[in-house]
């Protein structure tokens, strides 16, 4: 998280549930606590916001509600805690799905408030760090096929073997100083265009 005070958007339409949770927040040093009482324009207001944290109190969630905080934090990646005093099964899996950090049920006590905030912000790094990893090994895997496809190429066209081709891939690579998957990829769009 950040260097300067954590900024956390708390996102309450009760005044009495609001007052739990910032007192709640108190525990935490030099927090910046910004209350949001209507969920009216909430996606617009979090964005102007930018807060590090969303925090969200919901007393008796219809589908809707559940549905538009859901979205909230599909859309934002922030780490997001939510607070609710009733639940199902669904409303639990679509809560995991939309990348809700932490779904608290019937939980709202201001002793807890502070140990489910580091939850939420730990669990969003943790999640966070596998989706970036993820994505570094998708994006690795695809460059593979992008060399090992320009390799096939270049062993048609060439006459020479794997490691030949591979040499050659990497030899322009350096030269031109780029990756090999961007020579790899020019060789695939050449010999598409001398189809």
């Amino acid at each position: 998280m950040p260097d300067r005070p954590l900024k956390i958007a708390l996102v309450e339409e009760s005044p009495v549930r609001a007052e739990i949770l910032e007192e709640g927040l108190r525990a935490v040093p030099e927090a910046q606590v910004v209350r949001i009482a209507e969920h009216a324009n909430l996606l617009a207001r979090i964005y102007a916001l930018d807060p590090d944290v969303i925090l969200i109190g919901l007393e008796n969630p219809s589908r809707d509600v559940l549905e538009q905080m859901f979205q909230v934090s599909r859309i934002v990646r922030r780490p997001v805690g939510m607070f609710v005093d009733q639940t199902d099964r669904a409303s639990i899996e679509a809560a995991v799905d939309a990348g809700v950090s932490a779904y608290v049920v019937d939980g709202l006590r201001k002793e807890r408030v502070k140990s489910i905030l580091d939850m939420t912000i730990s669990r969003f790094n943790a999640f966070a760090k596998l989706r970036a990893e993820l994505e570094q090994a998708k994006s690795q895997l695809e460059e593979r096929k992008v060399v090992d496809r320009a390799k096939g190429i270049l062993m048609r066209s060439k006459g020479i073997g794997e490691e030949q081709a591979y040499s050659l891939l990497r030899k322009v690579a350096m030269n031109e100083k780029k990756k090999i998957a961007e020579i790899a990829q020019s060789v695939i769009t050449a010999a598409e265009l001398l189809r």
